[in-house]
């Protein structure tokens, strides 16, 4: 196995925060990037030590220069207090995030992993959902803007 250098995007929340340990510990080069507005430090503090973690506090809405092998962007508020509390960060972090990395990924040809959260499926009428499940997704309602974030 060849050490990649990694970004993970939103690495300081629950997802971001399991996945740079798996990477770390596979021995991968991993760049943590994260604002803290729905996270926290606190769920990274244990890697700050682990000469193979960089930990960045930084916003996806903005762009950011780094040489990367493999993007995973896991940037976005998924619980409803957060996106709620401020929906046009919420699709600023979803669609200028996503803008932002895939122009970094295009510049030096990395591997992209683009996540979403449950809300994609909208209010769903199985639980848990199976991969199959298309989602029961109303495209008026007053949190329609997010199902597809």
């Amino acid at each position: 196995m060849s050490v990649k250098r990694v970004l993970v995007t939103g690495g300081a929340g629950f997802l971001g925060s399991h996945l740079c340990d798996r990477l770390v510990a596979a021995g991968h080069d991993v760049i943590c990037i994260d604002n803290f507005f729905t996270s926290q430090k606190s769920n990274v503090q244990h890697l700050l030590a682990k000469p193979n973690f960089e930990l960045i506090r930084h916003d996806v809405t903005h762009p950011l220069w780094l040489e990367v092998d493999e993007i995973y962007n896991l940037a976005c508020p998924a619980a409803p207090g957060h996106y709620q509390y401020n929906p046009i960060k919420t699709m600023k972090t979803s669609v200028m995030g996503a803008i932002n990395v895939l122009g970094m990924a295009k510049r030096c040809r990395a591997k992209v992993f683009q996540a979403s959260t449950s809300e994609i499926y909208g209010d769903p009428e199985v639980h848990p959902q199976p991969e199959s499940y298309k989602g029961s997704v109303n495209p008026i309602g007053p949190r329609a803007c997010y199902d597809e974030g």
